[in-house]
């Protein structure tokens, strides 16, 4: 009967489900079947995707889908948006989440060897695509900042890409480098100057944010990959003391910075320190329960960007600290166990998989800090979307083409400790 059973296509899909323990980080449980000699090879069921990961991407992807049509349903009510549906931006959100669910697929078939190879192309690549996006009738600007490409269906932000293309090539550049990763100069150097040009190009934008964002992948993958401790926060400090001249310098970040300490002074409150006054307004409003779905009523245009940068805030009125705890929740759960499946390869001597896997956590985990942190007035106001859940094309397709990068590595994880080749 269980042969019967196996013939059919519910049989095949319960012997691909996973059974073994990989929400917990541990191996699963092994599967063997015999070959028609009689020697043991991996069973289909020991090589299923992770399930938990897959669902929390899905229920974050849905649940971001819901309240970017909430937080922009009154949108069309601006003049500046006169123009546009009620359902302009969910559908180009639903319409960037189902490129890159495509996207994510196209990419999971790809071995990570492949992924190897193209480290150094594709940041490359993403170097290029920071020049253009500079280039007058080439990129777009918005709000001042010129970071978009035009391509008709959705505006592509370089910068993304550069996220994705510097956890790649800095994971391959340690693997390369691994013989000399005691001494400095050697180490550590190149790595540095190559992200040195991304951040010249970022700032020329300007985008701050997400040059601290691909800063922290580049330092953590040199970290994680053996750099020496002193070193590494010699380098560290530097950082710092670079983002703070860079901080200093410029009256406008400056100003911000300032509004930050104190958002409800005469001086700030109907200025730099507009939005985050409002995030916080809408965040108390919201109380232990919230006001409920669709209720909100500071996205009726008393806070701006609630549909991008501070859609936290509007779940925290309508679903109240319970859900921004859930939310939070979530993204460290998610965090965890793609460092999990880093580690994991790591213990299997996949060293660039392992290394790049932990620079897409250290990517997802550090920028919803950044941005809850903002929405929650712990950290200055900057530009960073949440992941998978704000509006934003660009940055929606490459979280997903990332995820998917990180379940093909668990994959070839599977597959090596039963046997198989990766």
């Amino acid at each position: 009967m269980s042969s019967t059973r196996s013939a059919t296509w519910w049989g095949r899909l319960v012997d691909v489900w996973p059974r073994g323990r990989s929400d917990r980080g541990e191996p699963p449980l092994p599967v063997r079947a015999r070959a028609p000699g009689g020697t043991a090879r991996p069973a289909l069921g020991a090589v299923g995707i992770d399930q938990p990961l897959l669902w929390v991407v899905v229920a974050l992807l849905c649940w971001g889908l819901v309240m970017v049509y909430s937080a922009s349903v009154a949108l069309p009510d601006n003049p500046r948006f006169a123009s546009y549906s009620t359902y302009h931006f969910v559908w180009r959100h639903a319409l960037a989440a189902a490129l890159g669910a495509l996207a994510g697929w196209v990419a999971f078939q790809f071995p990570v060897e492949t992924w190897k190879k193209a480290a150094v192309p594709l940041f490359v690549l993403s170097l290029v695509l920071l020049v253009l996006v500079l280039v007058p009738f080439i990129g777009k600007g918005v709000n001042g900042a010129r970071r978009w490409i035009p391509l008709g269906i959705l505006n592509f932000q370089p910068s993304e890409l550069a996220k994705l293309a510097v956890a790649l090539y800095a994971a391959d550049y340690m693997v390369r480098r691994m013989e000399v990763k005691e001494r400095f100069f050697r180490a550590v150097w190149p790595m540095a100057v190559a992200v040195g040009i991304v951040g010249v190009l970022l700032l020329a934008e300007p985008d701050m944010g997400a040059f601290m964002v691909i800063a922290v992948i580049a330092m953590g993958i040199l970290f994680l990959g053996g750099v020496n401790a002193r070193m590494f926060f010699l380098i560290a400090l530097v950082v710092v003391a670079a983002f703070a001249m860079v901080v200093l310098t410029n009256e406008w970040r400056r100003e911000r910075i300032f509004a930050y300490l104190d958002p409800w002074s005469e001086q700030h409150a109907l200025g730099k320190g507009y939005q985050l006054t409002h995030a916080l307004i809408a965040l108390g409003r919201g109380g232990v329960w919230g006001v409920g779905l669709g209720a909100s009523v500071e996205k009726l245009h008393w806070l701006p960007e609630a549909h991008t940068d501070f859609l936290l805030a509007v779940i925290g009125e309508e679903f109240g600290f319970v859900g921004v705890l859930t939310l939070i929740a979530l993204f460290m759960w998610l965090t965890r166990r793609i460092m999990q499946i880093g580690r994991q390869a790591i213990a299997l001597d996949q060293v660039f998989a392992g290394l790049a896997v932990q620079g897409v956590g250290l990517w997802i985990g550090f920028q919803a800090f950044i941005n809850i942190g903002v929405n929650l007035g712990a950290l200055p106001t900057k530009g960073l979307t949440l992941p998978l859940m704000s509006y934003g094309g660009s940055a929606v397709l490459m979280n997903l083409v990332a995820i998917a990068f990180v379940l093909r590595v668990d994959w070839e994880n599977k597959r090596m400790m039963h046997g198989g080749r990766a």
